[in-house]
């Protein structure tokens, strides 16, 4: 289990999808998500299959946070060409996190 952690602070468990399956696969046909998908390296998502509105941020290869977006279904993001990973939760978790553009995250395995 890994942990997505800011200044410090837990933010949430997560899981891992860097393996080009599993990020291909990512949240689609999940009823929910508990945490976060850690998606790597990411540039762009989608949401064709999900079946809830996810909060997502970009973030470079040092953890910062370069966008953060609220996807609803059947949406494609925006290309970030800097982005290295993207981490995806169910929407509203980012606002209860508080986390912004920004940040500097790190995920802990």
């Amino acid at each position: 289990m890994a942990w997505i952690v800011r200044d410090g602070e837990v933010l949430a468990t997560a899981e891992l999808a860097d393996s080009h399956p599993a990020r291909r696969r990512g949240v689609i046909g999940r009823d929910d998500l508990d945490g976060a998908l850690v998606l790597r390296p990411c540039r762009q998502v989608h949401t064709f299959g999900v079946r809830f509105p996810l909060d997502i941020a970009f973030c470079d290869q040092f953890g910062t946070v370069l966008r953060v977006k609220t996807l609803r279904r059947r949406r494609v993001s925006t290309l970030v060409w800097s982005s290295a990973m993207v981490i995806e939760a169910r929407a509203g978790a980012f606002e209860r996190w508080r986390l912004r553009e920004g940040d500097v995250v790190e995920v802990k395995e």
